[in-house]
């Protein structure tokens, strides 16, 4: 997407700068970066060439770089790229996920850690994931975040936001066409996104020529009460990591996770 592209309410979202500390004010974003992380390290390995797309301020990028691995970062919101510009060791540039400023083969490794949350259609999104695909060297990584499509259901039930007067009919919309958009709904929470079954992903990394994996990021950890505890004191911090990274394929614990990571090597 380039900036002219991006929804009004997506592009305001990210303009008031939430996501630059989201990852790491709250326990969920903790988690969710932790887990994340931990995934990409082991699926990428030694020191790649790595493609960012959708990176935002670089909240990837700055430790991929750190791990020593060479990182351009792809965003369309050029105040976005403008911080992640000043990260070491990344080269930070306006563009679109649909048509990557790339050569065709040139990354080891290609990553979507946003772009799918807003590409409204299967279309754009397929398009996007053709474009890492092309990115991509032959048997490159290949890996899409996509918020898990019952996440925000369960997210109210957290937090108890389920006294909002439209929010049962904004999560029925979500249920039934998996687009998020609180804003119809009078709401603030978020913005505009695309919300995924597992099955679904799938299918759209297959219409792409991509054969990939799941990964349950979160799992149904981000649900607990006592979740900033469990983070903060590293014994009870290492065995929810252990414990979920030995879950993170079990088909019936996908479904529950706030996101999924899907996996694929090009071929």
């Amino acid at each position: 997407m380039t900036d002219s592209t991006v929804a009004p309410e997506v592009h305001e979202y990210y303009e008031r700068g939430g996501e630059r500390t989201r990852l790491t004010g709250s326990a969920t974003g903790r988690l969710e970066f932790l887990r994340t992380r931990d995934i990409l390290r082991r699926l990428i390995g030694g020191p790649a060439k790595v493609l960012d797309v959708g990176g935002g301020t670089g909240i990837h990028s700055a430790w991929l770089a750190g791990d020593g691995h060479d990182v351009t970062l792809i965003d369309p919101i050029p105040s976005q790229v403008a911080v992640a510009a000043d990260l070491p060791g990344v080269d930070a540039r306006v563009g679109d996920a649909r048509a990557l400023p790339v050569p065709d083969a040139s990354f080891d490794a290609v990553l979507l850690m946003g772009p799918l949350y807003h590409l409204q259609t299967a279309e754009e999104r397929v398009t996007a994931l053709r474009e890492a695909r092309r990115a991509a060297k032959p048997g490159g990584l290949v890996a899409a975040a996509v918020i898990g499509r019952f996440a925000p259901w369960l997210d109210a039930l957290r937090w108890d936001l389920f006294t909002a007067e439209t929010a049962p009919q904004m999560f029925d919309q979500v249920a039934a066409t998996g687009e998020l958009r609180p804003r119809d709904f009078g709401l603030a929470a978020f913005t505009t996104a695309y919300t995924h079954r597992p099955e679904q992903i799938a299918a759209e990394f297959e219409a792409a020529g991509l054969t990939g994996e799941p990964y349950a990021v979160e799992g149904a950890a981000w649900l607990v009460d006592k979740l900033e505890e469990l983070l903060d004191a590293e014994a009870t911090r290492d065995r929810l990591l252990d414990g979920l990274r030995a879950f993170e394929r079990e088909p019936s614990l996908l479904g529950a996770s706030s996101h999924l990571l899907f996996a694929a090597r090009n071929t």
